[in-house]
């Protein structure tokens, strides 16, 4: 341990006052690890004016000490109180202390530091503390590192105020190795080399939540650019230097595209100086908003030449949504972690207006629906739901707010708000709430009032059903017929799953009602239990009597054909048979879309069966000319072959599926298309000629006509063919090492490559490792191991780790980042169909009732459709 002026004499002093009452914060309370809500209130009445000022020195080795010391100063309106700043870490980790310019009499404790009310002063005080760096939150790998500090883990790198609502100042200084680069949310003012050594000062910031505070360090190359007079910097990793020239300019143009909409949209500049972004190999996010050092993961932003449209629309949804993020979150955040998802909704929110310029080709309904829709679906159809907005105790839990609610369905909730207060009103009240709030904090209350004032209904109100309370509506169409079979009357009726509950969720329907080869799309207001539906015709002319056979030989009544609608529908039955035989004759991608997302749901329901879906998708996708239609399909297709056909219907499937990939593969006239059809038939090819024909592709021997593939795209290959086993499997990952050339894909290879061997002894070892959490530092490497480990050819020997990878999951939760719990369960349970898994899994959930909440809705939700799966694996014959 290396500090500025440690001593051993710090130690014993730490000791006997461990040994002492003066752990208190001066009110008799000690307190509790993490940040608790109390302990955040209390400072947050009486801390203001925060000014941090760190020095860090990073060493080169990976595994030596990071020492620091931290310059707090704050303005105290209650001296009578102990101060405590948040540490994760003990007194080995703490040097001299001193609060106003004297040594001060501290006690570390529950991960803090408290400062005794006799040292403090009313008005500006100052604590200095030198310290070892924890390096939980500071991702160190040999040759570079980069912090990551949401949603409250700073704590576990720096003495700070660890909570939303204490912003405050940050000024920094790096002492780095001679040859690194370092980049952090302010300006760079001054860099000195000394010896081996790289000295840098960074300006201070405007004030932001410590979550936000952040610095990368390591080996990376700079690019720039200018664009409408402002300067941007791309910091990377990546060893091709035809990848970068052929994707620079394009993210930069993104980057440049967002601010200037976002500027105009909000009607205030770009409040935070300047705009540098780093490219992470393997980030364990797609990206992180810090203002001035925005994180991205590199493959998300530096896209390969078979990239496919969804590909790059997802690059450019990502740009939108972190840029986004610096007006809603970053300018304006959140008071406490229970409003996350506020930040997140307007980030995506914003992203998918800010895209539709940049990809006019593009239905960009339509891609709202299939980026939105199924995965809140994934999520609020399962009894492991949660509401949008979410009670909050301590921010030690705050990582597991988020997920597909927050960031899916709450998007499709801001829609409809804004759809029935009025775009303009709805952009005037986020104005107001921006200038109002500005550097500061605000609740989602502090949004609806402002809201309210512009709606002719009451949004609190409105607010229940679809933020406060979890879940979504069950939605069913009735339908009346005449003598003749004629449709005289068409009604959605809405109910809460939950008993005793009762809400309705108020929301704009635009119904798809198809006969006799014409369609339309007829608007409704779903605003209580029972709504009719009125022909478009009939509602211009107010409300006369409805005539018999108004609506003449419906064949289909969809209520999210329009592509607005958010529920659970249940279809009548002459719908679902449409839909089941004709769906690619319903000329508007928007429905076909709609109608592959209710049918998937209607599958999981029991309504529809798994063969009859996949009979489908080998009709209709030759018929698909709309991509992101095609790939929504392809993603039907892979989940039922591989999670809902039983072995022997998916041995039947097998070689008509193939053949239909193929050719598509070889239709399609697009590279985006192509590599869309392509990446189908490697995910789920299993016969032995499709198999050879991916082999002879990866080594080289043959090729698809106008399709380019990177050394990612054949390591993908090589991991694919040694998941079916093929003869010299080992041989081919051993040559696929050999071939990667940029080092941080070289080395997440290499860790994966025990999860593909041949021997299960290797794979059981490898899967033993994880429990250190030293091997879990890298969780996208994890992540893509634990899926191979427990893909659907591998997961009968898989099946015994199932209950250990369960039991793992709040080890999971308190040492990885927020994401990392859902995706370990997941991957874990990703690939099993088994009614033994099933049971394993209601066991465990049975077992461990000490399981935190959060935990057990984490594994309902990555468990639902694998109780659905051993439903069907149970019956001893295929479904009809």
């Amino acid at each position: 341990m290396t500090f500025h002026r440690a001593s051993a004499a710090v130690i014993l002093v730490l000791a006997a006052l461990a040994s002492t009452g003066c752990g208190s914060d001066g009110a008799g309370r000690t307190p509790a690890p993490g940040v608790s809500a109390d302990l955040a209130e209390r400072r947050a009445a009486t801390l203001g004016d925060i000014r941090y000022g760190y020095s860090l020195v990073i060493p080169p080795d990976a595994s030596a000490p990071i020492s620091g010391r931290a310059e707090i100063r704050f303005t105290l309106a209650d001296p009578t109180q102990a101060v405590v700043v948040d540490f994760a870490h003990g007194a080995d980790h703490i040097g001299a202390v001193a609060a106003n310019g004297a040594p001060a009499d501290f006690r570390a404790t529950g991960g803090h530091v408290v400062i005794p009310a006799a040292e403090l002063a009313p008005g500006e005080n100052s604590i200095d503390i030198e310290f070892r760096a924890g390096d939980g939150s500071l991702n160190r790998g040999d040759d570079f590192l980069y912090s990551l500090f949401v949603p409250a883990r700073a704590h576990h790198a720096l003495p700070i105020f660890d909570q939303p609502d204490l912003k405050a100042r940050f000024s920094l200084e790096l002492t780095v190795p001679a040859g690194w680069q370092a980049v952090s949310n302010g300006a760079e003012l001054a860099r000195q080399t000394v010896g081996d050594a790289v000295h840098i000062r960074y300006a201070e910031t405007e004030p932001i939540p410590s979550y936000l505070f952040a610095f990368a360090a390591g080996r990376f190359e700079v690019e720039s650019a200018v664009r409408r007079g402002r300067e941007y910097r791309m910091l990377h990793r990546e060893t091709d230097a035809a990848k970068v020239a052929r994707n620079r300019d394009e993210v930069f143009d993104l980057h440049a595209a967002a601010l200037d909409w976002l500027e105009r949209y909000t009607g205030i500049d770009y409040p935070f100086g300047k705009f540098d972004f780093v490219l992470i190999p393997s980030f364990q996010f797609n990206g992180m908003e810090h203002p001035g050092a925005i994180y991205y993961r590199d493959s998300s932003i530096l896209l390969d030449e078979s990239a496919t449209e969804s590909d790059m629309l997802d690059r450019a949804r990502v740009i939108a949504h972190e840029t986004a993020h610096m007006w809603f979150g970053d300018l304006v955040t959140m008071r406490w972690f229970d409003d996350v998802w506020m930040k997140e909704v307007f980030a995506n929110f914003m992203a998918a207006k800010i895209v539709d310029p940049a990809f006019p080709e593009i239905d960009h309904d339509l891609r709202f629906l299939v980026a939105h829709h199924p995965v809140a679906y994934s999520v609020d159809r399962t009894a492991g739901t949660h509401p949008i907005r979410q009670p909050l105790d301590n921010l030690d839990n705050a990582g597991s707010l988020y997920g597909p609610i927050i960031y899916q369905k709450a998007p499709i909730v801001m829609r409809q708000l804004e759809l029935l207060i009025g775009a303009e009103a709805f952009r005037e009240g986020l104005r107001t709430y921006l200038e109002r709030y500005a550097f500061g904090n605000a609740s989602w209350l502090d949004l609806v009032d402002v809201l309210d004032q512009r709606a002719d209904f009451d949004v609190a109100a409105w607010s229940r059903a679809w933020v406060e309370e979890a879940g979504r509506p069950s939605i069913r169409t009735e339908i009346e017929r005449d003598a003749d079979g004629g449709v005289t009357r068409i009604a959605l009726t809405q109910s809460d799953p939950v008993p005793d509950r009762n809400l309705i969720w108020a929301q704009r329907v635009n119904v798809l009602v198809a006969s006799a080869g014409r369609a339309e799309l007829i608007p409704i207001e779903l605003d209580r239990q029972r709504v009719e539906v009125m022909p478009a015709a009939l509602e211009r002319r107010g409300s006369e009597p409805m005539a018999a056979s108004t609506f003449g030989d419906v064949e289909l009544v969809l209520p999210p054909g329009g592509g607005l609608a958010y529920g659970a529908f249940e279809l009548d039955a002459a719908s679902r048979e449409f839909l089941l035989r004709r769906l690619p004759r319903l000329d508007d991608p928007l429905a076909r879309g709609a109608a592959w997302i209710t049918l998937w749901d209607e599958m999981l329901r029991g309504r529809v069966p798994a063969e009859r879906l996949m009979t489908l998708a080998l009709d209709a996708l030759p018929q698909e000319n709309t991509e992101q239609n095609v790939q929504l399909a392809l993603d039907v297709t892979h989940d039922l072959f591989w999670r809902f056909l039983s072995p022997r219907a998916r041995s039947a499937t097998a070689p008509e599926l193939e053949a239909m990939l193929r050719e598509g593969l070889d239709r399609a006239a697009t590279a985006s298309l192509k590599a869309a059809w392509f990446e189908a038939l490697r995910a789920t090819v299993t016969t032995l000629d499709g198999v050879a024909y991916l082999e002879r592709i990866w080594r080289r021997q043959e090729r698809i006509e106008g399709l380019t593939f990177s050394e990612s795209d054949e390591a993908d290959m090589a991991l694919d063919l040694a998941v079916r086993g093929v003869a010299d499997a080992e041989q081919i990952l051993e040559t696929q090492l050999e071939r990667l050339d940029n080092p941080d894909r070289r080395a997440r290879f290499a860790f994966v490559m025990p999860a593909l061997s041949a021997n299960e002894d290797v794979r059981d070892a490898f899967f033993a490792s994880l429990a250190d959490a030293g091997n879990r530092r890298r969780e996208r490497w994890v992540i893509e191991a634990l899926e191979y480990l427990n893909h659907p050819l591998r997961a009968a020997s898989a099946e015994k780790h199932l209950r250990p990878a369960l039991e793992l999951l709040p080890e999971i939760r308190r040492t990885g980042d927020i994401f990392f719990p859902k995706n370990w369960a997941d991957a874990v349970l990703g690939g099993h169909r088994a009614p033994s898994a099933a049971v394993t899994v209601r066991e465990f959930l049975e077992e461990r009732r000490d399981l935190p909440d959060a935990l057990r809705r984490v594994v309902l939700q990555s468990a639902h459709e694998l109780f659905r799966a051993a439903e069907l694996a149970q019956a001893d014959v295929p479904e009809e």
